[in-house]
C-alpha cells in the first residue's frame, strides 16, 4: 500500500510511537486522524489537515465513534493502526482492575476496531489492519506477566485477521519492537525489571526509526514488522530450542532482575 492519500487512523497518537507513525504517515501523504483518550491536539496541529479526536480504548462504543467521526472527516478507512497500549502489572496476583485494563487497550481495543471496519473492507475488497503488539508478545516479558500474556494474545489476533481474510482483500501487519525511546520504557525501568530487561538486551530506538521502518513493512505489506532484527533469531531458538530458550530467559531474569 502506498500512502498518499489514503485514509489513516492512529491511536495512542499523542506520543512515543504513535505520533512518531501520525508524523510519517502525514508526511507520505496520507490524510492522518490522531486518537488518543483526550485526543493527540498537539501533534495534530503540527500536520496541517489533520484531525484529532479523543477516545477510550477500554470502551468499544467510543472506538466505534472514533471510526464513524474519522469517516465524516475523510471517508472510508484506508488502514487502521491500533497503537494504543499499557505496560502494568507484575504477576498472577495482581488486582483485576490491571489484568481488565490490559486485556481491553492491548487486545479487545483491536477486535473492536476490527468488528466496526471488517464489513465495510469485506465489501469493498481491500482494508489494511496494523497493530503495535511487542517483541514481548513473540518471546516474553520478564517482570510482567499482564503484557507478556496481552501481546501475546494481540500477535494471535493480528494472525487470525491475517489467515481468515488474507484472501479476500484484507491485509494485516503486526508490529513487535523492543526497546523504544518512549514514556512507556521510561515508565518501567523506573519500577525495575522490564523495562532494565529491554535496555539490556538491545538498542533503545527512537520512535521516528521505528515509524520509517513500519511506513516501508507496510508499502511492502509485511506482516511482521521487527525493528530490532535481532527479535528474529531470538524468535527461532524459542522455536527450535524451546527448553534452552527458556533457560536463557531465566539467567537474563537472575543476571538484570536478580531473583
Amino acid at each position: 500500500m502506498h500512502l498518499r492519500d489514503r485514509h489513516v487512523i492512529v491511536t495512542g497518537a499523542a506520543g512515543g510511537i504513535g505520533s512518531a507513525l501520525a508524523r510519517r504517515f502525514h508526511a507520505d501523504g496520507a490524510r492522518v486522524v490522531l486518537s488518543d483518550i483526550d485526543g493527540a491536539d498537539a501533534v495534530s496541529a503540527e500536520l496541517p489537515g489533520s484531525v484529532s479526536i479523543g477516545a477510550d480504548q477500554t470502551s468499544e462504543a467510543a472506538i466505534v465513534s472514533l471510526i464513524d467521526a474519522a469517516q465524516e472527516a475523510f471517508g472510508p478507512v484506508d488502514l487502521y493502526f491500533a497503537n494504543a497500549g499499557v505496560a502494568i502489572g507484575t504477576d498472577p496476583m495482581d488486582d483485576e482492575e490491571k489484568w481488565e485494563l490490559s486485556f481491553a487497550v492491548n487486545v479487545h481495543a483491536h477486535r473492536w476496531a476490527a468488528r466496526r471496519l471488517l464489513p465495510d473492507w469485506l465489501a469493498r475488497g481491500e482494508g489494511y489492519f496494523c497493530s503495535t503488539a511487542s517483541a514481548a508478545g513473540l518471546l516474553a516479558q520478564i517482570g510482567s506477566a499482564p503484557y507478556s500474556v496481552t501481546k501475546h494474545a494481540a500477535v494471535a489476533f493480528a494472525e487470525w485477521l491475517s489467515i481468515t481474510y488474507g484472501n479476500h482483500g484484507l491485509r494485516v501487519s503486526c508490529l513487535c519492537p523492543q526497546g523504544v525511546n518512549t514514556n512507556m520504557v521510561r515508565r518501567s525501568e523506573e519500577l525495575g525489571g522490564g523495562g532494565q530487561v529491554v535496555r539490556a538486551v538491545g538498542a533503545i530506538l527512537e520512535p521516528e526509526d521505528v515509524a520509517d521502518v513500519v511506513a516501508e513493512a507496510i508499502e511492502e505489506e509485511r506482516f511482521l514488522i521487527l525493528p530490532h532484527p535481532e527479535v528474529a533469531g531470538y524468535l527461532a531458538l524459542k522455536g527450535s530450542e524451546h527448553e534452552r530458550w527458556l533457560a536463557g530467559m531465566r539467567k537474563l531474569q537472575q543476571r538484570v532482575v536478580g531473583y
